[in-house]
Formats: structure tokens, C-alpha cells, sequence
């Protein structure tokens, strides 16, 4: 039977859709589950809520066990086939209240912090060397395990596990999977949102189909058809109507629903990427500006979303979950990750078909070779393959270009420890140049740096 290890366990709700999923999979409903974490309090609650859910949709079959603190950590790897991903270093205390508080010193806000700009690159170099301590440890005892990363950001740390490492890796997200309906739910005149929501149904239910291919978080839907016709004309003359209604009109900081800033660069660039605005605005230099503050209202910019998102959940968990254990839970829907499709096809030898980011060797020819790509990939029984795409619209690799030079010096950074790479991913990252000098990067850098003390390696 196989042998998941869930890393980063106290995320419950996570914890729950992927093993959840896995119960409703042929090949894995009598899986040994190693649930993994360092906080035995989140840890107990994740095992209470898998327990249950087991009980009541798989008749107890899969073996749930915990395993608490870096001293059990072997033996929570220890024979996995699949290990699945989503620690988040620091947390939101002390971490993601450093990477949001020390750059506003300086005047540099952010939205979310996790994919790029400066949060996204001190939340990588605090990641990876406790990701490449996993990676060590699974050598030893699963060397032949495929790691599954669900944490952020998502092409750093894919990409420094590649590099640094034996470990076979693939980078899992849902913003794919969720893109045509995200466009078709802001534009109206298309709605399935209920079906979507509560039966999980998807676009392709519907006749919609897309291609789509780039970095994660700035993947682009190259094609967006419906029952064969391309769509694109027609929702770029709603996006353009829409957005004149709309643009001023929003009520911050919630307006972010309404994609404006990804609305405005898909008539921009040509076409619509897979990532929501607030994280959009803060990956290009374009929105957040200390000379057009202007824009923040007019477009619906939501800044410091990210630090509310993790009070109002912290908050909101004790009373989740006191409701949660005293009822009897099933799992009846596969969800909408990736995971348990993966680790069902490598097990049984049934292909799946799902968006991966993995490296890119020629996928995408006009991106590096080194590059983590996000593009249709394909798992079975011999493991994770990536299909190749050709080139993407020259402005589309130009706008991604700008991320991935940002990611390839973070990932050199953290591998060779070198502080003069970390300064250089802060000046290359689209935003944090926008508004700061060179002597303003390097001197918040290493104000990070010196706030994330422990966290953190020595560098040089």
C-alpha cells in the first residue's frame, strides 16, 4: 500500500481536501498517512478531523498516524512513496508580519508577500534550507519519493529543490484549474458559479476549454474556447466595458474580486493570466506606486490583504474547529488540487492530466532552461512529465522574464549563501525597483535579514 507523508499536517483544511481526496482514489484508500508538524496542538486537531472524515467515508481503511518535531521527522519520512508539501516557515507570526512591516519602513507595501517581490523572496530563503533539510532526510529514507510542493513561493522553492537535491519534485497550485471561471464569473452573462462552488464542476462542463502555459502565479490562457469558438474577441469587448464601469468605483480593500488589474493586462499583453489581482499588481511595477497612489482606489488594489487573510483565519479556526469535531464529516467530492490525482496515477499506472511546474528544459523555448514552468503535464506509473508548449507571445516571456530573474537569484541566494544575490533579486523584482533606490534595497535587506534572525542562514 502506499506511504503519503503530509509535511506542514497543522494546515487542516489543506489537510483535509488532499487526504480527503486520496479516500476517494482506487489506489490510495488504504494508504499509510504520516501526518508531520511542529505545533502538536494543529497537529492533534488535523488528526481528530482525518480520523473522522476516515471513518465516515472509508470505513477506517487508510492509517492515520502523527509525527511531532524535527527529532520524529524521519521516521514521518521514513518509506514514503509521496510527500506532500505545505509548511510554512515563520508563520504569520513572527514571519509574514516582518516581510510586511520592516518594508513599509521604507515605503514599499505590498498585497499578499509570497510568490515575489520582497516578501516572496525572504519567505523563500527562510523556506528553502528547511526544505533541502527535508530533502536530506528523504535520501536517506525515500530516496525514490516524489515531493509535491504546495508551499510558497512556489517556483523558488520547486526550483531550489531541483537543483539542490535528489529528490524527484513537482510544484502543485489551483490557480489553473480555477482561471476560465475566474474571467467568467467577473464578466457575468456566463454564470455556473453555484454548480462550481458546490459540486465542483468546472468550465470544460460547459463546452469551455483553454490553453495555458507560463510561471505560476503568471501563466497565460493562450487559447479560451467555448464548443470549439474562440472567445477571446468577445470577452476582451466585455473586459474593456467592464472595466469602464468599474474602474474608480470599487470599494477597497474588498474590491478585489473584481480582477481589474487582471483585466487591464489582458488587454495590455493579449492575454488573461491565472493569478488574481492583488497578487498580479505586486509581481509587476505598474500598480502600487507611491507617485500614483491614485491607482490603488481606482483599480481595487488590496493592500496588506495578506497579513488580514491570516488574522481573520487564525481567529476564526478555534470556532471552525469546535464545530467540526463533534460532527460527523465525509469527504463525498474529489476537490479541486491536483495531489491525490497524481499520486493515483504514479500508483496505478492510469494517466492524469493536470498543471505542473516543473523544470523547463525546452518546454517553453523562449524561457531559460532552468526555469520552473507551469505547463500540461501528465503523471503515471513512471513518474511526472511536462509536454512541451513551443514559444510563448514575446510579451508574454518579456513579462515573465521579469519574475524569473527574481526567482533563478533568490534560488542562487539561498544555495550559495551569498548575500550579494539576495541585494540583486530585490533590485531585479519589478516592484521593489519601482519605487526604491539601490542603496534603499540593500539597506532593507539587510534590515530583513537582521529581524529574521534565526530564520534565516549566516550569509556572506
Amino acid at each position: 500500500m502506499p506511504r503519503i507523508t503530509f509535511m506542514g499536517a497543522g494546515s487542516t483544511v489543506f489537510v483535509r481536501n488532499i487526504i480527503g481526496d486520496c479516500m476517494l482514489r482506487d489506489a490510495l484508500k488504504d494508504a499509510e498517512v504520516a501526518l508531520y508538524d511542529i505545533d502538536g496542538q494543529r497537529l492533534h486537531e488535523s488528526i481528530c478531523i482525518l480520523e473522522n472524515i476516515n471513518e465516515h467515508t472509508n470505513a477506517g481503511r487508510m492509517k492515520i498516524k502523527g509525527y511531532l518535531g524535527k527529532r520524529q521527522r524521519r521516521s514521518a519520512l521514513k518509506g514514503a512513496d509521496f510527500v506532500v508539501n505545505a509548511v510554512q516557515v515563520g508563520g504569520y507570526e513572527p514571519s509574514t508580519v516582518i516581510d510586511f512591516d520592516v518594508p513599509k519602513k521604507y515605503g514599499l507595501r505590498q498585497t499578499i508577500g509570497d510568490t515575489l517581490g520582497i516578501g516572496g523572496i525572504f519567505r523563500a530563503l527562510r523556506t528553502i534550507p528547511v526544505l533541502l533539510d527535508f530533502a536530506k532526510d528523504m535520501e536517506s529514507v525515500c530516496p525514490n519519493a516524489w515531493f509535491l510542493n504546495y508551499s510558497n513561493p512556489m517556483a523558488m522553492l520547486t526550483g531550489a529543490m531541483l537543483r539542490g537535491s535528489s529528490i524527484r519534485t513537482v510544484g502543485l497550485c489551483h490557480s489553473v484549474q480555477v482561471c476560465i471561471a475566474s474571467l467568467l464569473d467577473t464578466l457575468g452573462d456566463y454564470s455556473f458559479a453555484e454548480d462550481y462552488d458546490k459540486l465542483h464542476k468546472l468550465p470544460e462542463d460547459y463546452g469551455w476549454s483553454a490553453k495555458i502555459a507560463g510561471i505560476n502565479h503568471l501563466a497565460w490562457m493562450l487559447e479560451v474556447r467555448k464548443d470549439g469558438k474562440d472567445m477571446y474577441p468577445e470577452l476582451k469587448r466585455k473586459a474593456k466595458a467592464y472595466l469602464r464601469a468599474n474602474r474608480g468605483k470599487l470599494d477597497v480593500p474588498t474590491s478585489h474580486h473584481y480582477n481589474l488589474v487582471r483585466l487591464q493586462t489582458m488587454l495590455d499583453f493579449g492575454y488573461y493570466v491565472t493569478e488574481s489581482s492583488e497578487h498580479l499588481a505586486e509581481y509587476t511595477p505598474y500598480w502600487i506606486k507611491s507617485t500614483h497612489p491614485e491607482l490603488i482606489g481606482e483599480y481595487g488594489i488590496p493592500l496588506d490583504e495578506y497579513p488580514r487573510r491570516c488574522i481573520r483565519n487564525r481567529d476564526n479556526w478555534s470556532k471552525q474547529y469546535a464545530e467540526l469535531k463533534n460532527r460527523k464529516l465525509t469527504h463525498d467530492i474529489i476537490s479541486r488540487e491536483y495531489g491525490s490525482g497524481i499520486m493515483n496515477a504514479i500508483a496505478s499506472n492510469m494517466p492524469y492530466y493536470f498543471a505542473g511546474n516543473v523544470q523547463n528544459c525546452g518546454l517553453i523555448e523562449n524561457l531559460p532552461l532552468d526555469a520552473i514552468v507551469e505547463v500540461p503535464c501528465v503523471a503515471d506509473a513512471s513518474g511526472v512529465h511536462g509536454t512541451r508548449v513551443g514559444r510563448l507571445p514575446v510579451q508574454c516571456a518579456a513579462l515573465d522574464m521579469t519574475n524569473i530573474n527574481v526567482q533563478l537569484l533568490t534560488i542562487e541566494a539561498a544555495l550559495t549563501q551569498r548575500k550579494e544575490h539576495i541585494y540583486q533579486a530585490a533590485m531585479l523584482d519589478p516592484h521593489t525597483a519601482s519605487e526604491l533606490t539601490v542603496d534603499e534595497i540593500k539597506a532593507l535587506c539587510d534590515d530583513l535579514i537582521k529581524a529574521h534572525g534565526s530564520y534565516l542562514p549566516k550569509y556572506h
